[in-house]
């Protein structure tokens, strides 16, 4: 498999993990569900995420899980895995394992303590030193994280650590940042790495627009992200918009803190990508009232993708 490099562009897929009702991890839709995303057109795979239950597996687990989804992906597209840890031994132990089965790279969000520049510098300048030759994502997510990265620590980073080859974009607002960080590229202050944005995709559209290559996210519907990139990238910019309003209503009821990742999931179970919508314990459950929200917005989105097709 080709490393992980400055040049990834598309839709790197966050997957969601697949359980049985009963909790247990789901390899066999864990096949399903890596054929349904190379299916609507992703160009690579991000595992073990925020969104993926990470915390919830065991070390054991972790590594089945990424095991099965090389061995299904069979080198089509890079995966990226997602690494981060309290502590650098396990950090290390992971990436190697990982990178030894094939994976194209990791992802490392910070830790939440870190709240200077220089505290978030160095902490990366030892993700680096950890890492050795791989080459990592970094997220950038401080709704989650509560580190803020300014653009000015990012361009450090980039600057001195060559094996920092992507931005996960997830900062909101944070369209300034993408802004920053392309001019510097454009100007020769700073390398251009490749920049793939979060949140669900909700503000794809204007980051794409903003010099993002991509989108690195989940979404019930992935080929939104895929449709909306290649449109953007062809130069189509209206319709790209068009086809993303198609989707925003659903996406954005996906976006509702703690019971978003129930909402994906049920709605991939819905569409055959997985046998079951489970999270594994502790997780939000929908009531009657949410599925029929979500089917109604289902509804709704297909005619209004009829109307824009």
């Amino acid at each position: 498999m080709t490393l992980l490099n400055e040049q990834a562009a598309g839709v790197y897929v966050i997957a969601v993990t697949p359980f049985t009702d009963e909790g247990a991890l789901d390899l066999q839709s864990t096949d399903r569900m890596v054929d349904f995303y190379l299916e609507k057109g992703a160009t690579g795979l991000t595992v073990l995420g925020m969104m993926g239950e990470a915390t919830k597996l065991t070390a054991a687990e972790s590594s089945t899980f990424v095991k099965r989804v090389l061995a299904r992906v069979a080198g089509r597209v890079p995966v990226v895995v997602g690494v981060s840890a309290s502590g650098f031994a396990p950090m290390r132990e992971l990436s190697e394992s990982v990178m030894g089965e094939g994976a194209a790279g990791v992802m490392v969000a910070p830790p939440g303590h870190l709240r200077t520049d220089d505290q978030i510098y160095g902490y990366y300048e030892m993700v680096a030193e950890t890492l050795g030759k791989t080459p990592f994502v970094l997220q950038d997510f401080p709704l989650v994280t509560n580190v803020q990265i300014s653009a000015a620590v990012i361009l450090r980073i980039i600057k001195t650590l060559p094996t920092c080859v992507m931005l996960k974009h997830e900062d909101w607002p944070g369209l300034s940042k993408i802004s920053t960080l392309r001019q510097a590229s454009e100007t020769g202050e700073g390398r251009r790495i490749s920049i793939l944005v979060g949140n669900g995709g909700m503000f794809l559209p204007e980051e794409m627009g903003r010099g993002a290559d991509g989108a690195m996210t989940g979404f019930a519907y992935p080929e939104m992200m895929v449709d909306v990139t290649k449109a953007y990238a062809a130069g189509n910019i209206e319709r790209a918009h068009d086809l993303f309003d198609a989707y925003l209503p659903l996406a954005r009821y996906e976006q509702q803190p703690g019971l978003g990742l129930t909402i994906r999931k049920y709605t991939l179970a819905k569409r055959g990508a997985i046998a079951s919508g489970a999270l594994r314990k502790p997780g939000a459950k929908l009531s009657g009232a949410d599925i029929a929200d979500i089917e109604r917005l289902v509804a709704r989105q297909t005619r209004r993708l009829q109307a824009v097709s």
